[in-house]
């Protein structure tokens, strides 16, 4: 896919994007001419702009500041500091830049599905292949609308502009009847990933549908759905195959990106697609500019310790002095703490020195100081550093969208709701995780019988937490679990840095409010309403 995006990005570069910011508008380039549908090669451009169009890297990562994983605290990057504070109304620039996103990524695959059928001579199994994969990214596009506004306009054709400017929303339960349906259909259609080439890498599989699918019935609740689409992947090879990577840590490497781990993927190519966003993560005395977000104290707290105790429980060994020692490995593999030993790409390591004042060398670059342009949390980010980025921390690195630990994860929550996860399930899900992770301990391995269901849904959902955290996907659980109201509302803490009468000296970074009257579903944007009044709004917004 790597090889594709490299012929079709240079051609990207001189043709307009498909689609618009508002679905009022209609393209006016070569993918609508008629003329144009002469060969599979054209064809092929137009698919890869849709891939291009599936998802991207800023809110893959900022995602993760709406939670209370991380906190966006130098500006307003993609809405994420209005969105996690509730201080937000239709007229964020995120809702309406989000919602454009989505549907100008529909119109290309609705174009393609349109129109590639007037290419003669294309053969038949490749003609059925690339719709497939069209689908697919029509599917999961409605899915991502469909999770933030629930009613959402249904668009299984490229519509003109009068229709845009009249339609209105489709009721929710249709919108997940097709997305079901479509991926259902294609995961019979599409290859599995052994079938694919080497340099085809990245293309949508068989595997990834049927994991979308999963996703889609776990935020669902439908837990018995949620089970049987895990276990399509889990059990049998007809969709293809897939593993654990040996090393957490490697998951998130350059060499390691198409592993058996990968199920579905943002592809990024040094040089011609990149992204960037560590630029404003990593430590300063890493080469980053600034810090824009960080990772909270209440995500810190989630690590276990490595005897399988919550740092609060009683007989942990949590030393509140020493906070990172005998801690799950990847908190080490995900956030930068104070005296963490930052590994250089050529060799060597720097300690990184956070807590203000304790930098020897008296430079304090990394030290936590209020309003400054360093970490606003006293924790800066690990996960997905790229060791090979270019200038500004350009790396073409893809980002895991869907990867087979979160298929063990959904397997375990479902089983768990559906009460029935045996000693068995839990060795082949939470046990595989932790023995991945560096967990030798009995109390973090073996299944615990004496546990009551509610306990085990507490245990799963943390390790669903730190097993996934810095990739966009904690706020999503925490809203269809219903809890977003318990922990997106007071405030979202940092280190220890801070006046000892207050919170125990835990830093008070952002007081948050969450309304569950209205915060479970975004607003329409205001630009959309003001352009088709019939788009109607979602309860308790203006």
């Amino acid at each position: 896919m790597k090889n594709i995006y490299t012929f079709g990005l240079s051609v990207l570069l001189t043709i307009a994007l498909i689609g618009c910011k508002e679905l009022d508008l209609a393209p006016e380039n070569s993918f609508t001419d008629l003329t144009y549908w002469t060969s599979e090669a054209k064809a092929q451009t137009v698919l890869n702009t849709a891939y291009s169009q599936m998802f991207g890297a800023n809110y893959f990562f900022y995602n993760e500041a709406l939670s209370d994983n991380a906190f966006n605290g130098r500006g307003d990057n993609m809405g994420a500091a209005s969105l996690a504070a509730g201080t937000y109304d239709p007229s964020l620039q995120r809702l309406k830049d989000e919602w454009g996103f989505h549907y100008q990524g529909i119109k290309t695959c609705n174009i393609l599905l349109d129109n590639i059928d007037r290419i003669p001579d294309i053969d038949e199994a490749k003609l059925q292949q690339m719709k497939a994969e069209a689908r697919f990214l029509r599917a999961f596009k409605h899915f991502q609308l469909m999770t933030w506004w629930g009613d959402i306009p249904l668009l299984d054709s490229d519509i003109d502009i009068e229709t845009a400017q009249s339609m209105s929303r489709t009721p929710r339960a249709q919108v997940l009847e097709f997305i079901l349906s479509e991926l259902e259909e294609v995961a019979q259609i599409l290859p599995a990933n052994t079938e694919y080439a080497e340099d085809e890498n990245g293309k949508i599989t068989a595997g990834a549908a049927v994991a979308l699918k999963a996703r889609v019935q776990l935020y669902e609740g439908n837990w018995a759905g949620a089970v049987t689409e895990c276990e399509r992947l889990i059990n049998g090879t007809e969709f293809g195959t897939y593993s654990l990577h040996a090393s957490y840590e490697q998951l998130f490497l350059p060499d390691y990106e198409n592993s058996d781990e990968a199920i579905l993927s943002l592809q990024y190519v040094p040089q011609l697609r990149t992204w960037g966003e560590y630029f404003d993560y990593a430590p300063l005395s890493a080469g980053a500019r600034l810090n824009a977000m960080a990772p909270t104290q209440e995500l810190v707290d989630s690590y276990l310790m490595l005897n399988g105790s919550r740092i609060n429980d009683a007989g942990s060994g949590y030393d509140e002095n020493d906070p990172y020692a005998s801690r799950d490995p990847r908190l080490t593999h995900t956030v930068v703490y104070h005296g963490y030993e930052w590994e250089e790409a050529g060799g060597g390591s720097h300690t990184i020195y956070i807590e203000p004042g304790s930098d020897p060398s008296g430079a304090g670059i990394d030290e936590y100081v209020s309003g400054s342009s360093s970490t606003s949390t006293g924790y800066y980010w690990r996960k997905y550093f790229d060791p090979t980025h270019q200038t500004a921390f350009a790396s073409g690195l893809d980002l895991m969208l869907i990867r087979y630990a979160d298929v063990l994860l959904m397997y375990a929550e479902a089983k768990n709701e559906l009460n029935k996860l045996s000693a068995g399930e839990w060795d082949m899900t939470i046990k595989a995780l932790r023995n991945r992770a560096g967990f030798t301990s009995p109390g973090a391995l073996d299944y615990n019988a004496a546990l009551s269901q509610g306990e085990l849904r507490n245990v799963i959902r943390n390790e669903r937490r730190v097993e996934l955290a810095m990739e966009g996907l904690r706020i999503f659980d925490i809203r269809r679990w219903g809890i977003a109201e318990e922990v997106l509302n007071g405030w979202v803490h940092g280190a220890q840095f801070g006046p000892s009468g207050i919170d125990d000296g835990y830093l008070r970074v952002n007081e948050r409010s969450f309304d569950p009257s209205k915060h479970y579903l975004w607003p329409v944007p205001r630009d959309e309403r003001n352009l088709n009044p019939n788009l109607g709004q979602n309860p308790n917004w203006n």
